[in-house]
């Protein structure tokens, strides 16, 4: 296989002085000195979030202030780089909520670990957990940037529920239904 030489034509005076380079460079800096700035005052100015932003994952409540997760483990097990830890617990049979499977005892998420995917979002079945709008997570160590259950509740809030797990239905209502 034969080498071909590639040829180059020869530079010109002002090219091998680098003048239009170094004029091109001074007009870019007069520009960037008389164009008005579009600086931000950070952090009560904030850029608008796009649609579709994945933020902090956070677990949301009810409209009647109870929790929606039932400990299923499912965000667990699916998250990839494995920053969710769920210890799952019991409801007491004295309790109003019996009838609901579990809840969390311990909810942890490291977000030194957490990779904003929105995995566990995805599979969550009892919409329970939500990637929020926010953005600046910080911490001086790394125990402050594990949100626990209380945490993780607090950042969430409250969402509307289409599951309506909570609520038992009436007798009445689930035969009347049943011989129609």
């Amino acid at each position: 296989m034969a080498i071909i030489p590639v040829e180059r034509k020869p530079l010109t005076f002002a090219e091998r002085t680098y003048i239009p380079q170094v004029i091109g460079g001074l007009r870019t800096t007069w520009k960037h000195l008389v164009a008005k700035k579009e600086t931000m005052e950070y952090p009560e100015q904030r850029p608008a979030i796009p649609a579709g932003y994945r933020g902090v994952p956070t677990l949301v409540k009810d409209p009647n202030g109870r929790e929606k997760c039932v400990s299923c483990q499912l965000c667990e097990f699916v998250c990839p780089p494995k920053a969710i830890r769920i210890t799952p617990g019991e409801i007491p049979e004295s309790s109003a909520n019996a009838h609901v499977e579990r809840a969390p005892l311990a909810f942890d998420i490291d977000m030194l670990r957490c990779i904003y995917c929105g995995m566990c979002e995805e599979v969550c079945p009892e919409e329970a957990i939500f990637l929020q709008q926010q953005y600046s997570m910080t911490g001086y160590t790394r125990e402050e940037m594990v949100n626990n259950k209380a945490k993780l509740y607090e950042l969430g809030g409250t969402l509307p529920d289409q599951h309506f797990k909570w609520d038992k239905k009436k007798d009445a209502e689930v035969h009347g239904s049943d011989r129609h």
